[in-house]
């Protein structure tokens, strides 16, 4: 990992070290202009360019830059962005597990879906050197998903970690409100839920809360509308520091009830994933509060003292975030849906799966109401 303002000007030397001689540089479209830069600093060692990541690492896009990369005989990847085009990466990293998940030969979640893949293994991994522009921490998660068919499944491998993370907060001096704050939580999310995992630890519980503090603290600064550009720089390397401590916790312990909604309904309902996990945090922290006390004593800790759920809460309207799903599109109709596919497949969390239980977080998380008052 390099990390530091003005980070982004080894680039070359870190692609060098790499030993990549024909990388294929990922971004999405938006992020086109960025992706040009990489090309730029990197010079002969980039092969080519593929700016259409998108959201939730459909199947189709997979085989696109698999196809992109194989044109150019590339022999390593650059991704630049969060965690649609950080995900892409893993995904050309390890392509057959990803599309075996994807067409379904394991469950979701499940990390056997890896061995699954490796009978037809078409072809070796491409490494991949990550240069995130958001604050989610995907880039230190060896947890990767595709979506095909409205289903967004998930597996578990080392090898498509990142072999290098260049992380400059300068990179994120013109990140939108909108994109900023999200992406934070969803960080925020990694560590509340490594709070409660089956599969925690001391180390894992410290760097946890400590990710908590470091995202609360800085995320406001990041989003502020002001003209103190030190103190807004200072704000997004500390918020970058926070989404390596979440990064590297989910990691290390495995995933519950939240990131399985998430899943659920960006795959299935085509919703914003950053946006999905900032809504959700704070109705299934309370859900789980009362199954999870030292979890919680830590998350309210890490919130400054606040009530852990309302404390999400009210840190999502600071940002300036969506605090409803009925904001993102989702209709109401199909929260009975939603409900039904939560109670599917097998997955640690603190307090047991409840179908009504989950029908009225969904409930509450379409409507925005703040958890223990109305909407």
């Amino acid at each position: 990992m390099v990390f530091g303002a003005g980070a982004f000007a080894g680039l070359a030397a870190e692609v060098e070290r790499l030993g990549m001689r024909r990388a294929l540089v990922l971004s999405t479209p938006g992020q086109r202009r960025l992706a040009d830069e990489v090309a730029r600093r990197a010079g002969e060692r980039v092969a080519g360019i593929f700016a259409g990541a998108v959201m939730h690492v459909p199947v189709d896009t997979v085989l696109a830059a698999r196809a992109a990369a194989e044109a150019v005989g590339a022999d390593g990847c650059i991704a630049i962005g969060g965690g649609s085009t950080i995900g892409l990466g893993k995904a050309l990293a390890l392509e057959a597990a990803a599309l075996a998940v994807a067409a379904g030969e394991a469950a979701p979640g499940s990390s056997g879906s890896v061995a699954a893949a490796e009978r037809g293994r078409p072809s070796g991994a491409l490494a991949t050197l990550a240069i995130p522009t958001t604050f989610s921490g995907s880039e230190m998660t060896p947890v990767f998903g595709v979506t095909a068919r409205g289903q967004k499944r998930t597996g578990r491998d080392e090898r498509v970690l990142p072999r290098a993370v260049i992380y400059d907060p300068e990179l994120l001096a013109t990140l939108p409100v909108k994109v900023a704050g999200p992406s934070g939580v969803n960080g925020i999310a990694h560590c509340v839920e490594a709070l409660y995992a089956r599969d925690r630890n001391p180390i894992t519980s410290l760097m946890a809360e400590e990710g908590i503090r470091a995202l609360v603290a800085s995320l406001p600064r990041v989003v502020a509308d002001d003209s103190d550009r030190e103190a807004r720089a200072e704000a997004r390397g500390e918020a970058l520091y926070g989404a390596w401590l979440a990064g590297s916790c989910l990691a290390a312990t495995s995933m519950a009830l939240h990131h399985k909604l998430c899943h659920l309904l960006g795959g299935r309902y085509d919703l914003p994933h950053a946006e999905t996990h900032t809504v959700l945090l704070p109705h299934v922290v309370q859900y789980n509060r009362d199954f999870a006390v030292e979890a919680m004593a830590r998350l309210g800790r890490a919130l400054g003292g606040a009530d852990p759920a309302v404390g999400l809460f009210d840190l999502a309207q600071r940002l300036h975030a969506p605090l409803a799903l009925r904001q993102l599109g989702l209709p109401e109709s199909a929260l009975d849906e939603a409900a039904d596919l939560a109670m599917m497949g097998t997955y640690d969390n603190p307090r047991p799966l409840e179908r009504s239980g989950i029908r009225q977080l969904l409930q509450a998380a379409w409507q925005g109401t703040r958890p223990g008052g109305a909407a």
